[in-house]
């Protein structure tokens, strides 16, 4: 089967397509035939060996990740197919099944096909969803889902959403929206258009105005790029309000912190923690209308390289898509 492998780290250039052995499913595992893939922000901080983060967060990922190179050659995250074969101790899924998910740290979606176990984070495709809308959806929903779910979101909630076009960031408009909070969103002018239909109320452009100096305050503050710090958004909360940062290990050390002194919190950034059950939850809120999928970009397969050095950017609005022939 085709694969987008690499066996180096660094730039997007590293990636190439490869012939390599098909997978077979163990007994709990599932193949998938790949019709579609995303290329999202794990996926291109590992390739790189989280080289941008620093040293030291890229000396740790090089640890988990393989010290010379990638122990998973096969890069990608998240993926949309068709149930191909099934192991023989499974029982959710059969043949023909149309899914989507997210394959996380084991990687191996950008490939003809993948092996994922039945009791990870996959689940029946949206009906109404199309492959490659499908591919896009799964990992920003859980990263938002798991990281809103801690503020304990009622109606009137005032939520910001800053980096509010991004892949977690189109998921945690729609998600506080769908619990009737009053959604502010913070990107560029030229998503206004997209996060106002998505459910945002009031819109900030961040290249013109910092949303910590209008003296407004908020319910929660959710960091969907990992840009800002707990430092900088402080003052900017309500009383028992929350910062819910994507990114970052110091907020690693601030989560217990800010739970023994103050009453304003950091919430860890670990996603879904019942995955199965919010990727169902997502299918009924595609199936209903009542969230919508944003793909920015589609590439073929052999665009990979182009569709990197895009996602790199970090001009994207919504999800980066490969189609897989």
């Amino acid at each position: 089967m085709k694969a987008v492998v690499y066996d180096h780290y660094g730039p997007p250039d590293v990636l190439r397509l490869e012939e390599v052995p098909k997978p077979e499913p163990a007994s709990d595992e599932i193949l998938v035939k790949v019709r579609a893939a995303a290329v999202n922000r794990l996926d291109v901080h590992t390739r790189e060996a989280n080289a941008s983060n620093g040293p030291w967060i890229s000396l740790v990922s090089r640890l988990v990740f393989g010290i010379r190179g990638p122990r998973q050659r096969i890069i990608g995250s998240e993926y949309s197919g068709e149930v191909e074969q099934v192991g023989s101790a499974v029982r959710e899924f059969t043949p023909g099944d149309r899914v989507f998910g997210v394959s996380g740290l084991r990687f191996g979606a950008n490939a003809e096909y993948v092996t994922v176990r039945e009791r990870s984070r996959v689940a029946r495709k949206p009906l109404n969803a199309t492959f490659e809308e499908a591919a896009g959806i799964a990992d920003g929903f859980l990263n938002a889902i798991g990281c809103l779910r801690q503020a304990g979101l009622r109606p009137g909630s005032d939520v910001l959403v800053f980096g509010a076009s991004g892949s977690i960031g189109t998921a945690g408009v729609q998600l506080a929206s769908h619990r009737r909070a009053h959604v502010t969103a913070v990107c560029q002018a030229k998503d206004f258009d997209l996060v106002r239909t998505l459910g945002a109320r009031e819109l900030v452009d961040y290249t013109q105005e910092d949303f910590t100096k209008s003296g407004k305050k908020y319910d929660v503050i959710f960091d969907a790029v990992g840009k800002l710090s707990f430092a900088h958004c402080k003052a900017s909360l309500n009383p028992d309000g929350w910062y819910l940062p994507t990114d970052g290990a110091i907020n690693a050390l601030l989560v217990p912190l800010t739970r023994l002194a103050g009453t304003k919190r950091v919430g860890a950034s670990w996603g879904s923690t019942t995955p199965q059950q919010d990727l169902a939850l997502l299918r009924q809120l595609v199936e209903a209308g009542q969230y919508h999928p944003v793909i920015d970009r589609v590439y073929g397969m052999n665009e990979v390289v182009e569709a990197t050095r895009y996602v790199e950017s970090q001009q994207k609005v919504g999800n980066v898509v490969l189609t897989i022939p």
